[in-house]
């Protein structure tokens, strides 16, 4: 039996860590004859989406996991144990329940057990372990930093414990050969446990990178994190070249001693099995009324009553277009997307706050007019309602609205406080490696003289989304340097490797998404400068069905008011 499945892989959402893009990674799994592959990228999970989709799409079985930090005590208690900040755990997620969990689980570890890392503890462990498989990690992990504290009782001890969470069936002890010595002394000990135990046994590879020989420039993005050089002695940097994805054939070479544990990556991959549902629409809920049953009527009822404050004079013309574009908003579902969005604005307009006029395609609803959500009448433009919302082409409606910067957030505050804390997020944006930027991050770790990096990013092309291919196509002098300096030439290789990867999370300048129920039933979380936001960015919140609103800071408003 040649077949192996990698439970163990960091792609490029482990930022500057994993240098796996994912389209290659499932790529070069197809390659290597191996049909399924799970993301287990450090404490997040950034990429599961783009994951999940371009696997499917290639033939290959996703497995959702995340490698999370394990708090030495309480995620609470912010201390250093024995010189360990945190252990590592590899999850994976069995069926949906088991999604849901992680989800809990990694968004508790960034809003309550932050410290250096996101933590879990044993406490949510234990809430939220329902569809969760867990492997003891590599040498990071509390079970094997035990051994090699020469502590066999405690290892023992700690496996029964995570045994006791987890259920025999679901907690398998991981091997690993990257050719370190602590790795052999692990292996032995974590067979033996085995044995006494009779517990299962699982081969990983700490794969973050695709291929041996990528580890150089794995090794230099390592480098940008930290800030270092290459030619520093006191860096972190991998023991070998060993953590790329390996073929069947190199797994089961690794592990001829103990087969098994190469068949049960096998048995575990058969047992994943998660279904996202994408394009269904979670909406958040309205609260209606009384009398009103439904929130066509009641949007019905403001349209009619609101009428009169754009329009002196009710013509034909006016209310066979308002009947219409309502017909279509019921058929379609999106009532309650008009009445949020009216809510919010309507309420900002009673404290004073600056909203703009209206921009892009919803300024041809005269629904949005009469309700105050825009300020232009379609009528009088003749704007098409079906540029904005048309029954051939179901996508969501999308309303971007300008506020006055200096008082958006107490808009925000008002739909946390109207939907719920826990309802209501900011969404990530993930800033890349572009071209000039990847550049002087590269010349900075291969140390080479300040000067002689600004002269390289100089030859750059001063372009919009420029790219290196696209800067060697079109600067001459970048392209006679590349093929005639070898300086020049190592310097914009590596940074073709690296550019456009992302190097950093933060927040998106206007994103809003609103659940129907609470955000992580749905999404992980993170915080970011204090506030919630979601770990998946705006196309993949819209994706799942979620609503993400726009709500524009607008300085030019705050000056008009």
């Amino acid at each position: 039996m040649e077949d192996f499945v990698h439970l163990h892989n960091h792609t490029e959402y482990s930022l500057l860590d994993g240098a796996s893009r994912i389209s290659d990674l499932i790529e070069q799994t197809k390659n290597l004859g191996m049909d399924a592959l799970a993301i287990t990228d450090h404490g997040t999970m950034y990429g599961v989406i783009d994951f999940y989709k371009e696997a499917v799409k290639r033939g290959i079985k996703p497995i959702i996991g995340c490698e999370v930090y394990v708090a030495p005590r309480s995620r609470f208690n912010r201390a250093i144990l024995d010189g360990v900040k945190y252990f590592h755990l590899i999850l994976l997620a069995e069926n949906n329940e088991g999604y849901k969990n992680l989800v809990k689980l990694v968004s508790l570890a960034a809003t309550e057990g932050f410290y250096y890392k996101p933590r879990v503890d044993k406490e949510i462990l234990k809430k939220y372990h329902g569809g969760l498989i867990a492997l003891s990690a590599c040498i990071e992990g509390e079970i094997p930093k035990a051994i090699l504290r020469n502590n066999f009782s405690d290892a023992v001890e700690i496996v029964k414990e995570y045994v006791e969470i987890f259920g025999r069936e679901n907690f398998f002890l991981e091997l690993q050969n990257h050719g370190l010595e602590e790795e052999k002394i692990v292996r032995d000990a974590l067979i033996k446990i085995s044995q006494e135990l009779n517990l299962n046994l699982v081969a990983t590879n700490d794969a973050h990178y695709i291929r041996r020989e990528d580890s150089e420039f794995q090794d230099l993005l390592l480098c940008i994190q930290m800030n270092k050089t290459v030619d520093e002695k006191k860096r972190l940097r991998f023991p070998s070249d060993d953590y790329y994805l390996k073929s069947p054939q190199e797994m089961r070479a690794l592990f001829f001693d103990v087969p098994a544990a190469c068949d049960n990556t096998l048995k575990i991959a058969e047992r994943c099995n998660v279904n996202f549902e994408f394009g269904k629409l979670q909406l958040p809920v309205f609260p209606l009324p009384k009398p009103y049953k439904n929130e066509s009527e009641y949007l019905r009822k403001l349209c009619y009553e609101k009428i009169y404050n754009r329009y002196l004079l009710l013509t034909d013309k006016i209310t066979a277009r308002l009947d219409y574009e309502l017909e279509i908003i019921k058929k379609m579902g999106y009532d309650g997307y008009f009445l949020i969005v009216w809510d919010f604005i309507n309420h900002a307009k009673k404290k004073g706050i600056a909203v703009g006029p209206g921009r892009g395609s919803a300024a041809g609803s005269i629904v949005a007019y009469i309700l105050g959500i825009t300020e232009l009448d379609p009528l009088e433009f003749d704007l098409l309602f079906e540029r904005f919302l048309n029954p051939e082409r179901v996508t969501m409606p999308d309303i971007d609205v300008d506020f006055c910067y200096i008082r958006r957030e107490e808009v925000i505050d008002y739909v946390k406080n109207f939907y719920g804390e826990d309802h209501v997020a900011q969404i990530v944006t993930f800033g890349t490696m572009a071209a000039k930027a990847v550049v002087r991050d590269v010349v900075r770790a291969l140390n080479i003289p300040y000067a002689e990096g600004s002269r390289i990013v100089s030859m750059i092309p001063n372009e919009l989304k420029i790219t290196l291919d696209k800067a060697l196509q079109s600067s001459h002098d970048l392209k006679n340097e590349y093929e005639n300096n070898a300086t020049v030439r190592r310097v914009i290789d590596f940074s073709r490797k690296l550019e456009g990867l992302p190097r950093h999370a933060s927040t998106h300048a206007a994103g809003i998404v609103i659940s129907k129920l609470p955000l992580t039933d749905y999404v992980p979380i993170q915080l970011s400068n204090g506030s919630i936001i979601t770990q998946y960015d705006k196309d993949k919140i819209e994706e799942l069905g979620l609503l993400k609103m726009d709500f524009l800071g607008l300085r030019t408003l705050t000056i008009i008011n």
